[in-house]
Formats: structure tokens, C-alpha cells, sequence
């Protein structure tokens, strides 16, 4: 919707219809050391290319113009010019929510479309109307879990992504006698699965974890579910389930995970899409919306909210939780992203992904990097790089190249690994081969 400025015809009309003289009178009631008495910091006015021009400075600040080859939970992927297209329509770009929902029938829909591709895709049978990221999915999964096992603690992988750990943390730190055990990571990076005992409500995981190698989550089903407990387990790159058996297919209970891959711009890191799915049982527990098909008295077919398990709908002891939006825009900008590459375009382009990561993992070996684990990875790994690397990385910095994440930075988060020398490196179909090409090139140079 654009931008209409109020004329002073209509302040004025405005206030006399509440009786007000003047806005300053309107907003007196307001204490004034709560009111705003300086003026906004902002530019002058642009002409239409200036603020253009303005605007893609701003963008390319943020590293559009870099060549980067580091995900660490947020992976740049190329979007079909259709779906913004799309997306951007002003029957979807709108800040209405359907409180009346049976009315927003094009609304409904798309979210019925975006839960069946998405349960699709994680191999369950339900998936919500969404949530707000894979962190407060992966927080909300451990919640249902302890509401249906009846237990408090909660075991989680110390490979899941530490910042999403740290949401956990946090959403479990006001709730009592709740025991958050976190397992460490064995030496090939993978979760070691030996010290889960206990009466676990569920266990947490991420596939691919945070190193990029992917776990072996029917083990981990099996482990946890003889001790009586769950599998939760979500990731962060979803492209990764069009080569690898889902969740679902895995043993897993409740799937979470965030869908910023699919179709949406990394945008300084927001905003993102949180995915969360479980089976039919369960489906009570299931924070947030669910909408269903159905037909009227005269047997047409149409969308309802089947399920608001939310306090804004139900009695706020019966609610399953306070989650107040559903990320709709993102949820239907997913949908479109889906069905414009079809099942066919994932897979190839997931394959694409592998490729180049093995490329770009072999040519850093004859540069003299060694591989951290044998483990089966996807588009991200994990490297021990020379001596010399970090004086080349700052090298590459300056030609705006980002060439790997420095893990000693998260020596705190992921005990018991030796990450002095090693780097996370990450490559999608945004990379071509001959920018690969060119990387290695440039490391080859030295510092």
C-alpha cells in the first residue's frame, strides 16, 4: 500500500471531530519526557534514481557485491524473479490479519498450499500456519515434547547452532525444574549419542549440524525413544533434504527448521521463516494455526482455520502458547518459491549445492587445508587451514571476498573440538565455478 500523507484539511477535520485544537493538544495527555522533542535524523529529499542509488549503497554495505562463501545459518540462494514478482502483489503485501479468517479465503489457501509442500518436504503430516525462525520453532518443539511425554528434561545436540541454543536456553530459563543437558560432539562431528540416559522428553538435533555434516538421526530416534523420549529434529538448510532421506522418514517426531533458503533474501539477516511439522498424534501440542479444506452446506469446497491453539484464540489455560504471529508474508513467498522450481528444480539444485562444496573442498586440500572430518557433508565443511591462513583471509577481505568463518571464535559454544585452526566454509549456486576458480587462485597467492 502507498504512502498517503494526511492533507491539513483532513488534520484539521480530524480534530475537531475529537475535540482537540491543535496535535499538541491531541497528544498532551502523553508525559513530555516520554515525547520525541528532537527532529529525525534523515537525508533530504532524493529524487526517484537518487533514492535508487541510495538504497543499493546500503546493500552492497551489507555484502552485496562480496563474493562470500560463509552460510553458519543463513545460506544465499538464487530466487526465481517471479516469486518477488509475485509476492510483492498488493492482494498478499498487506499488513491485514485474517481475524475473520473463513473470509480470507486467498489467504487461507496459500497457507494450506505452503503447510502440504512443506510437510511434503520434512516427511510429516502436519505442518503450522509458521512460526518466527528455525530458533523459536526448535524452542516451541521442545515445549510440545515436554507437554506430551510429560517429562522435563530436555536433551539437544551441542552441534545444533549455538545461537539457537541460546533461544532454548531462554525459553526454558523462566520454567521450573526443567534440565537442559546438552551432548557433546564426537570426533568425527557428529553428535556422541553415549551420555543420553535418563528420562529424556526429547532430544534435540540438527542435520546438517553446525559443522555442515550430517547426523545420523535414525540412531539418534532409536536412543532416545528406548529411554522413552522424543526426536526433535530441524536445520537450517533445507536444500539439503532434496538429496537426503527427510526427518520424517528418519524417525523423527516433531520436525523444526528455517526456511529462509526458500525464497527468501538473507536481508541483514531477516526476516527469516520458522517450519515446524509433527505427526497426527501430536497435533493438539502444535503451537500457532493450522488451516483445513472443507466443503459448505452446498457442498462447495473451501479453506477454514481448522486449529488456533494460540491465546489470542482460545482460553488462555487451555493455549499451547503466546506466539502472535505466523510470518504470513514469508510463508506464502516459500509456497511460491516452491512451486516455482517444483520438486525436479530442488533436487538439481540441491545437487548443484554438493557439487560445488566438494569442488571447493578439494581444491582447498591441494592448497594444503585438511579436511576436519571424513563424515558426509552437504554445502558446508569444515577445513584445518595453514599456519599463514589468517593473515590471507584479511588479504581476501580487501577484495571483498569472505572466505570462511573462523570457528576459534566459537571455542566457548563448541567444547571439546579443536577449532584453532579451523574454518567453516559454505557454497551454493550462487558460486559459480570459475568464482571458485578465482578463490583458489587468490588463497594459492598467499598472504
Amino acid at each position: 500500500m502507498r504512502y498517503l500523507p494526511h492533507t491539513q484539511a483532513d488534520i484539521a477535520e480530524m480534530l475537531a471531530a475529537v475535540g482537540a485544537e491543535s496535535l499538541d493538544a491531541l497528544f498532551e495527555q502523553i508525559p513530555e519526557n516520554s515525547r520525541r522533542t528532537r527532529a529525525f535524523d534523515l537525508p533530504e529529499a532524493m529524487s526517484e534514481w537518487e533514492l535508487a542509488e541510495h538504497l543499493q549503497a546500503l546493500a552492497n554495505a551489507g555484502g552485496g557485491d562480496w563474493q562470500v562463501f560463509v552460510h553458519a545459518g543463513s545460506q544465499p540462494h538464487h530466487i526465481p524473479v517471479l516469486v518477488p514478482y509475485l509476492a510483492s502483489r498488493s492482494e498478499f503485501l498487506t499488513s491485514y490479519t485474517p481475524y475473520q479468517p473463513e473470509i480470507s479465503q486467498g489467504t487461507l489457501q496459500a497457507i494450506f498450499e505452503f503447510q502440504t509442500l512443506i510437510s511434503r518436504l520434512v516427511g510429516m503430516d502436519i505442518t503450522n500456519a509458521s512460526m518466527y525462525d528455525g530458533s523459536t520453532a526448535m524452542a516451541e518443539a521442545a515445549l510440545m515434547a515436554m507437554r506430551i511425554t510429560k517429562r522435563r528434561v530436555v536433551a539437544v545436540s551441542g552441534l545444533v547452532h549455538p545461537h539457537w541454543r541460546e533461544v532454548l536456553a531462554t525459553y526454558l530459563a523462566p520454567l521450573a525444574d526443567v534440565e537442559l543437558v546438552t551432548l557433546p560432539a564426537g570426533p568425527d562431528g557428529r553428535t556422541d549419542l553415549s551420555g543420553l540416559d535418563g528420562e529424556p522428553a526429547v532430544l534435540i538435533m540438527q542435520s546438517p549440524n553446525f559443522l555442515g555434516v550430517i547426523e545420523d538421526l535414525r540412531a539418534a530416534g532409536v536412543a532416545v525413544k528406548a529411554l522413552g523420549g522424543l526426536l526433535a529434529a530441524g536445520f537450517s538448510e533445507p536444500f539439503a533434504l532434496g538429496l537426503i532421506k527427510s526427518p520424517g522418514e528418519q524417525g523423527a517426531d516433531i520436525v523444526f527448521g528455517d526456511a529462509q533458503s526458500l525464497g527468501l533474501a538473507q536481508e541483514f539477516g531477516g526476516p527469516s521463516l520458522g517450519l515446524l511439522s509433527c505427526k497426527t498424534e501430536y497435533v493438539r501440542q502444535i503451537p500457532g494455526r493450522l488451516v483445513g479444506r472443507a466443503k459448505d452446506i452446498d457442498g462447495k469446497e473451501g479453506f477454514v482455520l481448522t486449529l488456533a491453539t494460540r491465546e489470542q484464540h482460545i482460553r488462555r489455560s487451555r493455549a499451547v502458547s503466546n506466539i502472535c504471529s505466523n510470518a504470513g508474508h514469508c510463508a506464502l513467498t516459500c509456497a511460491m518459491f516452491m512451486a516455482a522450481i517444483g520438486g525436479s528444480g530442488f533436487r538439481q539444485t540441491a545437487q548443484v549445492n554438493l557439487d560445488l562444496a566438494a569442488y571447493l573442498r578439494s581444491g582447498l586440500e591441494k592448497l594444503g587445508f585438511r579436511p576436519f572430518s571424513a563424515a558426509p557433508v552437504f554445502n558446508e565443511f569444515v577445513m584445518y587451514a595453514p599456519d599463514n591462513y589468517g593473515a590471507v583471509y584479511e588479504r581476501l577481505k580487501s577484495l571483498k571476498i569472505l572466505a570462511g568463518l573462523p570457528l576459534k571464535l566459537w571455542a566457548e559454544a563448541l567444547p571439546g573440538i579443536s577449532l584453532e585452526r579451523a574454518w567453516l566454509f559454505g557454497v551454493t549456486e550462487t558460486s559459480s565455478k570459475t568464482q571458485i576458480d578465482a578463490l583458489l587462485h587468490e588463497i594459492g597467492k598467499g598472504a
